[in-house]
């Protein structure tokens, strides 16, 4: 069969890295790709990356799955202009994109469904959120409702803060993403993502991952789209699982069948556990990045019959996925100045040094006049190796992130730092 995956970062690469390796599967097209996903899939020189353009592609090359990645092109409705002309698409139609592309309405969602998550307020306008910060409690999260590339999240600890964050916020720092915003309390607690594909009655879960968004050691600096990721966590354990299912999933679910919504796709659960409570952050509806990457290294079944069964509305009749034995870890490679400006276009050495056993997932390469890689990105690569334990994932990771090099380039050193403190205690 045929697979086209849509998009160009790191979870896109790691999914034609997962796809290709399927018997199933004779050839994996992508689009718009990168210089990474160039060598394991064919790449199209298509006029624009509109709908209409990728699902003529689609029919010309007889494409028998398309998988899509980010959540741009399924906020934009791409799942129903296929599934209208009776192509298969794994991924959920515009109406349930809305989880992730509005954070006021996936509020809404969790307050019909009883499902877990902060106390908030909606600040429709500058004038209504500066009224709305003298009256919060501190520290206070703001967020954008619409989708500003997993960095519309600020943290004000007091109102100086708040009023100076809301400002930014709707003066345009994520252009009409941000014209409103969820104004929550914090939550004191520990992170996790818990990643399942649904065909809107059964489900299929990941093992439970850990992000690391802030963009230096000690989680310091600014959030990022994230900076590396590692699993299985300890803390995710079967019971917390049941936990989520009981009391986020099935109600979630149900109140979007209750609705007419139909979802078939990925659903993303950022989970915070305070005092082993799991509350809802957020949702998302496609694949996190950089959780896919170590999530699919670790993933010993092939995820191409899931993909399907989940697109044909079948997936309670597969089995639960199987997992390779240890951890995997993913450490990111940025551009210095993320997640700010950047440069682009600088040269790169050092990939062809990387270990045989670690993929090194692109992200953010392009390739450059005299047919080299050059940055082109603010994530660069998603390094990622498996090991017998965290410790020695991590550490392969980490040195082999040392052996790509570009002018700026950073990296964290220490992910999954809370499960190597559990480990020694």
């Amino acid at each position: 069969m045929k697979v086209l995956v849509v998009g160009g970062g790191g979870r896109e690469h790691a999914l034609c890295w997962k796809i290709a390796q399927s018997p199933l599967v004779t050839e994996v097209h992508a689009f718009p790709g990168n210089a990474g996903i160039a060598k394991i899939a064919r790449i199209p020189k298509l006029a624009d990356d509109s709908t209409a353009t990728i699902l003529d592609y689609a029919k010309r090359e007889r494409i028998d799955l398309t998988v899509i990645g980010p959540e741009k092109y399924l906020a934009l409705g791409i799942a129903d202009s296929f599934a209208a002309e009776g192509l298969q698409i794994f991924g959920v139609g515009a109406e349930a994109a809305r989880l992730e592309s509005s954070k006021i309405f996936a509020k809404e969602i969790m307050r019909a469904a009883g499902i877990p998550t902060a106390r908030h307020v909606v600040a429709r306008g500058l004038d209504e959120g500066l009224k709305l910060l003298r009256s919060l409690p501190y520290p206070l999260v703001l967020k954008a409702d619409g989708l500003a590339e997993g960095k519309g999240v600020s943290i004000a600890l007091n109102p100086a803060e708040g009023e100076k964050e809301l400002r930014e916020f709707m003066g345009g720092r994520f252009k009409e993403a941000g014209r409103e915003l969820v104004m929550e309390e914090f939550l004191d607690g520990e992170e996790l993502s818990l990643i399942l594909l649904t065909d809107g009655a059964a489900w299929r879960p990941f093992l439970f991952a850990q992000d690391h968004k802030r963009a230096f050691d000690g989680d310091e600096g600014p959030n990022t789209g994230g900076m590396g990721a590692y699993c299985p966590v300890s803390i995710g354990t079967p019971a917390l699982l049941e936990r989520c299912e009981t009391e986020i999933i099935r109600p979630l679910l149900r109140t979007l069948t209750e609705r007419g919504i139909a979802y078939r796709g990925v659903l993303y659960i950022g989970l915070m556990l305070v005092k082993g409570k799991p509350f809802v952050l957020e949702y998302n509806v496609r694949f996190g990045d950089p959780e896919t990457e170590p999530l699919l290294m670790a993933l010993e079944s092939d995820l191409v019959p899931y993909l399907q069964a989940t697109a044909n509305g079948k997936l309670g009749a597969t089995e639960p996925f199987e997992w390779h034995p240890g951890a995997t870890a993913t450490v990111v490679v940025a551009s210095g100045g993320y997640p700010g400006s950047y440069k682009k276009g600088l040269p790169i050495t050092g990939l062809d040094a990387t270990d045989p056993a670690v993929t090194v997932f692109h992200a953010g390469s392009a390739t450059g006049p005299d047919g080299r890689p050059v940055t082109a990105g603010g994530r660069m690569f998603m390094v990622t190796a498996h090991g017998d334990t965290l410790r020695e994932a991590v550490a392969t990771a980490a040195r082999n992130a040392a052996r790509i090099t570009f002018d700026g380039a950073f990296f964290r050193r220490d992910i999954g730092h809370r499960e190597l403190k559990r480990e020694r205690t």
